[in-house]
């Protein structure tokens, strides 16, 4: 892929000065339009070789644009805490809202390349990595991102030159250490890694735009001009197509679904249920204090119709725990600030390291539930949301969390009952709005998005546990019960 990236590009200097006025005075009304715009973010990915000007050009990008619109991040190996958590994790952080630009320096790129060039990393692994950095771009750029990818390329002769000229100055000595040298010595190991990494994520919503980076005026000028392009281009049209997922299952033609075959008439008698519950919290206390949970996180999520006992569900189960080992959060409509990222961005900020756990009281899933019967989203968003769904907790599980999600089952006529309970309670009306009822009029709507949603997100790594919640004491026994199996088998 980079035979056109070592054949000598060049620029005048004369043509550059020329030039870098007029793309300066494009991309800043660009930027301000972006800003103005406020529909999408761009991010652009900074990758290349040793000594290729990357630093460079990202530090021009940024004095020819507004800097104060302008997020710059640069990434290296994983740190300790970092490791606590899942691999994208920190790169979701670095995310730019919409109406601004991001500059990723190095990338989600450099640890999956760095690993297989050093032999610590299967081709098989190394495949699957790859195949999550697709999914993962292809998400953002179905999110609305307008994703630049910029590799920086030097042929192995020029880079011996351009970090013995570095070298040599003293003002640039310190680009040039150890590290660096190192990395040249596996220059071909490198260049082969890198050329299977770009071939297979050169994809046609987030392609590769290889620079060769000996000349100053040809790099620089050519990295704004691609920015420039894709910039203007996007403001004047519309994000790219994106191939469809594949649809949801077709309602079966009997009219039987999972959620009406479960058995609601089960229930706990008030004697049995405080010893149970005393002994499944005890276990559950033991459980989360093991040594075995401070290499481990637990994230629970727990969905459900109005009323069907979410909240005093999680609370049994907090009683068991230590305060400072768990945090609720509680999901209700985006806020501005997370409207301005992609879906996933604001669950991703309260996954917990290790040793900790973090209770969804509502989560990422309202994106195939609520979002799909209220029409917030388009058909295309909530049908692809399953496997970028089922991707983000795959790489949950591989960080190390246990992943315990629940969906507390209950019918129409119970629900009605609770309803007119919370209406005749004066403590309890505050739980009861008109939303609610307006909810329950779109029953069957919901009743074929939670059928689809098990369906196609009780995975190995996250299986649902559907809990029948017309009697709240079963519910809160077995809902406890599962979460001990699901600890247990995990340790």
């Amino acid at each position: 892929m980079f035979e056109s990236a070592e054949i000598g590009h060049k620029l005048k200097k004369s043509e550059f000065k020329r030039e870098e006025p007029k793309i300066r005075q494009r991309l800043l009304d660009l930027q301000y339009k972006l800003l103005e715009n406020g529909k999408f973010p761009v991010l652009i990915v900074v990758n290349g070789v040793d000594g290729a000007g990357k630093g460079e050009t990202v530090n021009l990008l940024n004095e020819w644009m507004d800097p104060r619109h302008i997020r710059t991040r640069a990434f290296g190996l994983a740190t300790d805490e970092e490791r606590q958590h899942p691999e994208m994790w920190r790169f979701w952080q670095a995310l730019p809202p919409k109406g601004h630009i991001g500059i990723v320096f190095g990338s989600w790129y450099t640890e999956p390349v760095i690993e297989r060039v050093m032999g610590r990393q299967k081709r098989s692994e190394f495949e699957r990595r790859l195949e999550r950095i697709r999914a993962f771009e292809r998400m953002l750029v179905g999110e609305g991102t307008l994703l630049l990818k910029l590799w920086f390329h030097l042929s192995k002769r020029a880079q011996k030159k351009r970090l013995k000229e570095l070298s040599a100055r003293k003002e640039t000595a310190w680009k040039v250490g150890p590290t660096e040298w190192k990395n040249f010595k596996h220059y071909d190991r490198f260049i082969d890694v890198c050329e299977d990494a770009l071939r297979e994520t050169s994809t046609g919503e987030a392609p590769w735009e290889v620079i060769e980076g000996s000349d100053h005026e040809y790099r620089s000028l050519t990295a704004g001009r691609l920015l420039e392009q894709a910039l203007s281009a996007r403001l004047k049209g519309g994000p790219p197509v994106l191939t469809p997922p594949a649809p949801p299952p077709a309602p079966p033609i009997d009219g039987r679904t999972l959620l009406g075959s479960f058995d609601y008439t089960r229930k706990v008698d008030r004697g049995d249920y405080g010893k149970k519950l005393v002994k499944l919290q005890s276990r559950l206390n033991g459980l989360t204090r093991s040594k075995k949970m401070r290499e481990r996180s637990l994230i629970m999520v727990f969905e459900g119709m109005d009323a069907a006992g979410k909240g005093s569900t999680i609370r049994r189960m907090t009683q068991a725990m230590d305060a400072r080992f768990y945090k609720v959060v509680p999901i209700a409509a985006p806020t501005d600030e997370e409207r301005a990222q992609p879906y996933l961005w604001r669950f991703w900020r309260h996954i917990p390291g290790h040793g900790q756990a973090s209770i969804f009281d509502r989560s990422w899933y309202g994106r195939v539930l609520v979002e799909r019967v209220e029409k917030f989203c388009s058909e295309f968003d909530w049908m692809r949301a399953y496997n970028e769904i089922n991707a983000f907790e795959e790489q949950l599980t591989e960080s190390g969390a246990i992943v315990a999600k629940f969906w507390m089952a209950i019918t129409p006529q119970e629900q009605l009952k609770r309803f007119r309970a919370r209406q005749e309670t004066s403590y309890k009306r505050f739980k009861i709005t008109a939303e609610d009822w307006r909810n329950r009029k779109k029953w069957p709507q919901y009743e074929r998005a939670v059928n689809d949603m098990i369906e196609r997100t009780s995975t190995d790594p996250g299986p649902w546990n559907v809990i029948a919640s017309d009697d709240k004491l079963f519910a809160r026994i077995e809902a406890l019960e599962r979460l001990c199996e699901r600890i247990e088998s995990s340790l």
